[in-house]
């Protein structure tokens, strides 16, 4: 796993003066007070982007809320009414309200802690870089577009599936398709660690060792754990909503961007 985005290090020099006495032979050195533009700048060590940080805290309330104050039937109906149901959009059943929003709420349920506490490490490592380099209103049309992808894909191979989809694997690893194309790179001088340095072209990208090998093996370990997953009473992976998000993050994270001019900018 690839963590370490959203930590910087505190640092910082303290600087001195040299003063001569032009009628002594001898010289001494003093520092000078500090004034409020010498002290050194102390950024958190704790860096998430306040919109990743407000995701994962409506995530673990509602899993909070889910395995903690509703009773097991209502936690059914809760899953029935917000997970994303392909079977629903099959024709055979009318399109409600529930419909219209269950493929944007399912990424905000999980299965377990695990699988709440997985996809939380992967949205702070991944989501805050994004976030901090485009932006709070973009960073949601992101995550809306690739949550949107993922059902899209899982829906197309499974169009007649009644088993719930949750979770909010397809808009990270759409996060992590766009880190791709940043070639991973991150800006730490702002004190808000982001992705940086223009959204490299394809063929750039994939002639880049690092962001092949990772694509390479976000590939292979989601292929492998998906087909195996399901047996022997496992929960199924779905491993289809995983590539939809991560390839509408990797060819589409251009028109999320913010202009040249505006990187950097305060949100």
């Amino acid at each position: 796993m690839l963590g370490g985005f959203c930590f910087s290090a505190i640092s910082g020099t303290a600087r001195g003066e040299t003063s001569h006495d032009g009628a002594m032979t001898d010289s001494a050195t003093e520092q000078e007070p500090r004034t409020g533009e010498d002290e050194p700048r102390r950024e958190p060590i704790f860096n998430l982007a306040g919109v990743v940080t407000a995701i994962i805290g409506l995530c673990i309330a509602i899993h909070v809320l889910r395995v903690y104050l509703l009773s097991p039937d209502a936690d059914d109906r809760l899953i029935l009414h917000f997970a994303f149901l392909p079977i629903r959009y099959s024709g055979e059943y009318p399109i409600d309200f529930f419909a219209l929003i269950s493929p944007l709420t399912y990424a905000f349920l999980h299965g377990s802690a695990a699988h709440l506490m997985l996809n939380m490490i992967w949205l702070a490592a991944f989501g805050s870089p994004l976030a901090h380099r485009i932006g709070t209103a973009r960073f949601l049309a992101f995550w809306i577009a690739t949550s949107l992808a993922a059902v899209l894909l899982h829906f197309v191979l499974h169009s007649s599936d009644p088993s719930p989809l949750i979770g909010a694997s397809g808009a990270v690893s759409g996060m992590t398709g766009a880190a791709a194309r940043f070639d991973f790179r991150i800006n730490r001088s702002a004190g808000k660690p982001g992705f940086a340095g223009p959204v490299l072209p394809l063929a750039q990208v994939l002639r880049s060792r690092m962001a092949v090998a990772f694509i390479v093996v976000w590939f292979v370990v989601n292929l492998v754990v998906g087909l195996a997953s399901g047996s022997n009473g496992t929960p199924r992976i779905a491993w289809e909503a995983h590539i939809g998000g991560f390839l509408v993050g990797f060819l589409a994270i251009r028109l999320f961007d913010r202009p040249p001019q505006a990187i950097g900018a305060p949100d």
